[in-house]
């Protein structure tokens, strides 16, 4: 894992290196890097980058980053532009905040999108969980006691079976969830959560119809989070998108469902880009 400097934030960054297609894999909040693991080692000929971003399970406080879905995405964008990234396919999970990097004008280092059972229109926050975070961040102290809840093994058990369809190991949830009992860290947590309203006011997902490279939206069938039917409309918003539907999985797909997301990745990058009209 490697620390990157950027202009609003310094992101641990696991990057795989080597010539081969890069893809670029995002988390949801309260989670890290280390979801798509699975993922990755079933990629071998492909350079595969994963930050942690700031979203209370990061170890580096981000006070110079507004912490909200647009400069989290500007901060995804320096990152490609830091790493000279160029053909990227760029692949979100739980966390969709990054689909407005076409609506920002900040796609032109981005070839594919990979939406895998994300936030999308108005499921922002996602889900009850989701919903959940943000009122807890408008609370005083709420994130607080939430920290101190997260201690005890039944409550990451709760939380872990509204994620995954599969067990998550006991370690990785504690490794997710201390790094918010940082004052520090807590604090960008709460910035970023307390911003959306409940319900959304606007759709997130709207921009997505400029982008015209070959996309995949793949859905989980378990799902609790997002709903049933935003992976079909986001495969009819998307010019030229593939829809799949994951067995087997909940929100967590890279946990869930490793082998399967990885061939499905794997095709989405050797589809061919068309030239622009």
């Amino acid at each position: 894992m490697t620390a990157i400097d950027l202009q609003t934030a310094t992101l641990d960054v696991t990057d795989t290196g080597g010539e081969g297609p890069a893809l670029v894999l995002l988390h949801g909040p309260l989670l890290d890097a280390s979801i798509w693991a699975g993922v990755i080692e079933r990629l071998p000929d492909m350079r595969c980058i994963a930050p942690t971003l700031p979203l209370g399970a990061h170890r580096r406080p981000a006070p110079g980053n507004d912490l909200t879905n647009e400069s989290l995405t500007r901060l995804v964008a320096d990152l490609l532009v830091a790493l000279d990234l160029h053909d990227v396919t760029l692949v979100l999970n739980d966390w969709g905040g990054a689909q407005i990097i076409v609506e920002l004008g900040l796609a032109d280092r981005v070839s594919r999108l990979a939406l895998v059972a994300c936030e999308a229109f108005d499921n922002v926050p996602a889900g009850q969980p989701g919903r959940m975070l943000a009122r807890m961040a408008r609370i005083p102290g709420g994130l607080a006691v939430q920290g101190q809840l997260t201690k005890v093994r039944a409550v990451r058990r709760r939380l872990a079976a509204s994620m995954a369809a599969h067990p998550i190991p006991d370690e990785r949830m504690r490794r997710w969830f201390e790094p918010s009992r940082e004052a520090g860290i807590r604090e960008d947590l709460r910035r970023f959560s307390a911003r959306f309203p409940i319900p959304a006011t606007r759709d997130w997902s709207n921009g997505l119809a400029a982008f015209t490279g070959p996309a995949l939206v793949a859905w989980a069938e378990d799902d609790r989070m997002m709903p049933a039917e935003h992976g079909p409309r986001l495969a009819d918003l998307l010019p030229d998108a593939e829809l799949v539907r994951i067995p087997d999985a909940a929100t967590l797909v890279p946990l869930d469902q490793p082998d399967l997301l990885a061939r499905h990745l794997r095709e989405l990058v050797h589809r061919p880009v068309q030239p622009a009209p």
